[in-house]
Order: C-alpha cells, then sequence, then structure tokens
C-alpha cells in the first residue's frame, strides 16, 4: 500500500498488487484453541435459528462440533421474546439470556443474541454486530465504497462515484464513513453517511488528501496531504480548518492509525530509506521508529489492546503484530502463499479483515491473530482492498 501512495502523490494512480508465491514464519499465540461448543437448537423461528447457528460458528470463538462439548447452547422463541441457555457439557446451567426478536431483521437479533453470549463467556466486544467498509472494483479503473457484515453477507454499495474512491475509515460511535476520492486533478477526503449515503467533502486542499483515520473521540483526522509538493502526515480538525503538519522532510508517510487512547499515531515512512513504521503524538514532537518484522513495513492498525498488526514484507507480504504491551514477541500470523495486506482490527481484538492478492485478484479475509486461522469473507471478481472493520455498533 505504501508503493501505492508513492506513485499517488506524483501521477495519482493506483498501484496494481504483485504475487511472490512466497511461505512465511507463523508464531502462534498461547491463546491457541477454542472452547467446543454443540449448537443444539432454538426452537419456534427456524430461520432465526439457522442464522444463530452461523453466527456461533463464524464468529471464531468457539469450535464447533457435534457431541463431547464443553458447552451447549439452546433456545426458544416464542413471539417478540427469546430466551437462549448456555450450560456446561454436563448439563449444567451456566447462564440464560433474555432479549427481543426483531421479526423484521432476524439477521440483527442473531448478531445481537451471539454477542452477548461473547460478552459474557469472554467479556468481549461484539463482533457480529460489526460492519465492514472496503472498496471493490466495479470497472477496469474504477472502485467504489461498499460495506458488508461481519460474515461477508449482507453486501451493499455506498459510492457511485464512477471514479476511485478509496480507503475507507469508520467515525468512531456512527454509521458513517471517511475515504478518499479521486478526480482528475487532485483528491479530496468525504465523509459519508452510510444510511442515506450523503457526502460532503472535509478535506480539499490542493494535491493530495488521503489516508484520513479518525480519532477515537472523532474530533480529529490523521491524514496526508501535499500542500507544498511534499508528501507529509498531518492532523485536522474534524469539523474546522485547525491543520498541524506533524512531519517535515524526504520522506513519503503514508497509512496513519491511532492509538486507542488518541495520544499517538502510528504512520509509514520511508525516511530511513525503506518504508516502515514510526509513532508520533498528534501534538507534534519526535517521531519514534518501531521495530518490526521483515524488509518492509506498510498499512498498520492499532487494536482497542494496543497491539499493531502490519503488513511486513518476508518474500511476499504477510501479516504480523506488534504488542506495544510487551506481553507477546513479534509474530506473524499467515502462513499462506499470496500478498496479505491492510489489516483492520475488529473489535474483539482478536480477528482482523485484510486484503489477500494472488494470481492477480484480490479478496477479503478474515485472520484469527491467535491460532493463525482463515477464512475467506468476500472473493469472486469483484477485486476486494482495503477493508475497514467498524467499532461496536
Amino acid at each position: 500500500m505504501f508503493k501505492k501512495i508513492l506513485i499517488l502523490s506524483a501521477i495519482f494512480v493506483i498501484m496494481s498488487g504483485f504475487d511472490l508465491q512466497a511461505q512465511v514464519r507463523v508464531v502462534k499465540s498461547a491463546k491457541d484453541r477454542n472452547p467446543t461448543l454443540m449448537y443444539r437448537d432454538v426452537t419456534g423461528n427456524p430461520e432465526l435459528a439457522k442464522l444463530i447457528a452461523s453466527d456461533l460458528k463464524n464468529c471464531g470463538w468457539f469450535d464447533m462440533v457435534d457431541s463431547g462439548a464443553e458447552y451447549v447452547v439452546t433456545g426458544a422463541a416464542s413471539g417478540a421474546q427469546l430466551q437462549t441457555n448456555v450450560c456446561n457439557g454436563n448439563g449444567s446451567p451456566v447462564f440464560s439470556l433474555n432479549s427481543q426478536v426483531n421479526s423484521q431483521n432476524l439477521r440483527s437479533t442473531a448478531h445481537k443474541t451471539v454477542d452477548a453470549i461473547l460478552k459474557k463467556m469472554f467479556n468481549v466486544a461484539g463482533i457480529c454486530s460489526s460492519k465492514i467498509a472496503f472498496a471493490a472494483q466495479t470497472q477496469v479503473g474504477k472502485k467504489e465504497i461498499f460495506t458488508c457484515d461481519f460474515d461477508g453477507q449482507n453486501i451493499t454499495q455506498l459510492t457511485f462515484n464512477n471514479t476511485l474512491s478509496v480507503e475507507p475509515d469508520w467515525v468512531p460511535g456512527k454509521d458513517e464513513i471517511v475515504f478518499t476520492l479521486y478526480s482528475k486533478m487532485f483528491t479530496d477526503v468525504v465523509e459519508l453517511d452510510v444510511a442515506s449515503k450523503r457526502c460532503r467533502r472535509i478535506a480539499q486542499f490542493p494535491g493530495l488528501n488521503s489516508g484520513a483515520a479518525v480519532s477515537p473521540d472523532g474530533s480529529q483526522l490523521a491524514l496526508i496531504l501535499s500542500r507544498d509538493k511534499q508528501v507529509e502526515l498531518y492532523v485536522k480538525s474534524f469539523g474546522g480548518k485547525d491543520l498541524l503538519r506533524l512531519t517535515n522532510g524526504i520522506g513519503v508517510e503514508a497509512s496513519p492509525c491511532w492509538s486507542p487512547s488518541g495520544d499517538k499515531l502510528c504512520f509509514v515512512s520511508d525516511m530511513s530509506g525503506r518504508p516502515g513504521l514510526y509513532m508520533v503524538s498528534p501534538k507534534g514532537g519526535a517521531t519514534v521508529k518501531l521495530s518490526t518484522q521483515g524488509s518492509e513495513a506498510v498499512s498498520p492498525s492499532w487494536s482497542s489492546d494496543n497491539k499493531i498488526a502490519y503488513s511486513a514484507k518476508m518474500g511476499d507480504y504477510t501479516i504480523a503484530i506488534l504488542d506495544l504491551s510487551g506481553k507477546e514477541a513479534g509474530k506473524t500470523v499467515v502462513n499462506a502463499a499470496g500478498n496479505w495486506e491492510s489489516p483492520s482490527w475488529a473489535p474483539d481484538a482478536r480477528h482482523i479483515v485484510c486484503t489477500r492478492t494472488s494470481g492477480g485478484n484480490s479478496a477479503l479475509f478474515v485472520v484469527d491473530t491467535w491460532t493463525g486461522r482463515t477464512r475467506q469473507l468476500i472473493g469472486g471478481k469483484m477485486n476486494t482492498v482495503l477493508p475497514s472493520w467498524s467499532g461496536i455498533r
């Protein structure tokens, strides 16, 4: 992705990926086993029962089995009421949940039910009710912004700009996205309301406006500008005109992301000769180079529990994790061929969504950073890239 920014700053086009078919080292976390779970059924609403079963499988927190499980899920739906029961494998009750059935949106009911189970059992933020935004090719040389559910279903096209609409990023706590929009001469950063699909430009300085990332409190944008013909990192107020330049040198910057508390930014720069990850305060000051794997490190994403996922060049690009808390050593989490790029954390701080490019085609995959398991989210002919996983909805 960093190489794309290098070219974009000069001629505003996107570079296609490449495939070196290399294998990479994988180091698993100690958290490498899920509890086993058997889903018996939710009676009274067959369609809802199937949706709950699908979410339990796709959430990634259980290994589904037909017998001998550590946990068993049962339930019953009656009208607008749903009771879900979780028991031990020996039949002893663990807990029950009572919730409302939304007959107009059974998918939402299933998502909320399984998220409540995950919260009760693992104390993690819901993954099933979240959304994923991404860019997908609609014609040669043209991309639009889409969203889908966490399991790849309910794909919805949000933009119809007939140009390049890329780099989506969710506005925390809102059903809004910012993205980069290409025109013939410039790129602008645009805010998009997902429900109404209405857009407004929020950064349109002459030259490059790209890579916008919204601060955790929604008050600021970190973005890449080329106001004086140098590609640099800036921070801008989301709704105003306040602007602060954070870098100033011959290096090219790209792909900023915010720390969970909003007091730091991680970004990509080639100021030392090769693309690597750096950290800086959004108030300005010295930059600090992070210790990463591979000959290059690009496209960082910062989790809620202080880990940075990024794409490391190790022959092909693979997904690597840097734990800033120091609890775990740096590791790679993918061992499949192809280029794995643009990771984005799920709300559960365990899974990421990323792009895998192989054979000239790009698809979205979900990666379990604990176990290294992968599942294809969206593939086919869409050539999907640059995903962004929403927070809790």
